[in-house]
């Protein structure tokens, strides 16, 4: 696989600060996200739990804010020349992150976001693949399944989000699991930390969202992580830091439960952009009798199964394909289990 920058040849200097960016980047999440609760208590920004809902208590949301504010300012302080791209994705998760705190206020309408949603996935697609560099009908449909897969990324992250925990969780994992893997593969060290950025604003975030959440994500967080994530995963591979296989191991269990879900709810003819409490993760912890036993099996199916496929991924490039489906059929079957759980 092509390698970019050996992050071994950066000075260790610049390692060391990086350390420490990450660690302020991890307080200072955590301390904007604690304003933020006393702010959002104050002024009732409150979610309030109706019959779809998994909580059982009005609990501020719009964690997603304060969380990617401590990110950007980790970006703007770490010891390395970032690229525009990096700059540009930084910039769409900020908008994205703007749009869902302007939907909590005014209720956009479902066709203004989503077309908001595609422009800003377009745009990202647009800077990591660059299709105008090699115009064609390859590199077009290459850009517009891309489009696609960014678009449904951001969506199924926003789906995901609906239990204390978990899709901050579910970052953190993938994060650490890519830098991980990418360093084994000689990727650039602005890449690494990008992705260790990401996770570091989750990790403070995570203490106020870790059963029992006083916090919650909202559109204002779900949405631009899920961004983040498709982004890095397009752009790791699109540069050869890693395999795009990884990335789907990795992420194999909110795929998988958003996926299903989503084509169930539409084969039956249910009205699928209504708020639900259908995904298997709704029905385990209902099941299991609360939200933390779902986060602990997270961290589990992740440690024990998906990570060490997407290492042989990693490893041995060519049986990804082999390697993608051996992840996601245990989780199909999971899924259909969860299904009797009602």
């Amino acid at each position: 696989m092509a390698a970019a920058a050996d992050p071994g040849k950066s000075a260790p200097g610049k390692w060391g600060t990086g350390v420490t960016v990450l660690l302020v980047t991890l307080l200072l999440s955590l301390a904007l996200c604690g304003a933020y609760l006393r702010f959002a208590r104050r002024l009732q920004i409150l979610d309030r739990p109706n019959e779809r809902s998994s909580h059982t208590r009005p609990t501020p949301h719009g964690g997603g804010v304060p969380l990617l504010l401590a990110m950007g300012l980790g970006v703007a302080m770490a010891p390395v020349a970032w690229q525009a791209q990096y700059l540009l994705l930084m910039a769409l998760a900020f908008g994205l992150s703007a749009l869902g705190v302007l939907d909590d206020l005014r209720g956009l309408s479902v066709r203004l976001r989503f077309s908001l949603y595609c422009l800003a996935c377009v745009l990202a697609v647009l800077v990591i693949q660059n299709p105008l560099a090699t115009p064609g009908p390859a590199s077009l449909l290459i850009a517009l399944v891309s489009v696609a897969a960014l678009l449904w990324m951001l969506n199924l992250y926003n789906f995901m989000d609906g239990i204390d925990g978990y899709a901050a969780t579910q970052c953190i994992i993938a994060c650490a699991c890519v830098v991980l893997l990418a360093w084994g593969q000689g990727a650039a060290p602005q890449y690494l930390l990008f992705c260790l950025l990401l996770a570091a604003a989750q990790v403070g975030f995570l203490f106020w969202n870790w059963p029992t959440a006083r916090l919650f994500m909202g559109d204002a967080g779900s949405v631009p992580t899920g961004f983040l994530l498709g982004a890095l995963a397009l752009y790791g591979h699109a540069q050869g830091y890693l395999p795009l296989a990884c990335w789907l191991i990795l992420l194999a269990v909110f795929v998988t439960d958003a996926s299903v879900t989503l084509l169930w709810r539409v084969a039956t003819g249910q009205a699928f952009t209504q708020p639900h409490r259908l995904h298997a993760y709704q029905r385990l912890s209902r099941h299991l009798g609360g939200h933390l036993p779902v986060v602990l099996l997270l961290l589990a199916l992740n440690g024990l199964w998906l990570f060490p496929l997407a290492l042989a991924s990693a490893v041995f490039p060519k049986y990804s394909i082999l390697l993608v489906i051996l992840a996601y059929v245990p989780l199909l079957a999971g899924m259909a289990k969860a299904r009797e759980f009602g």
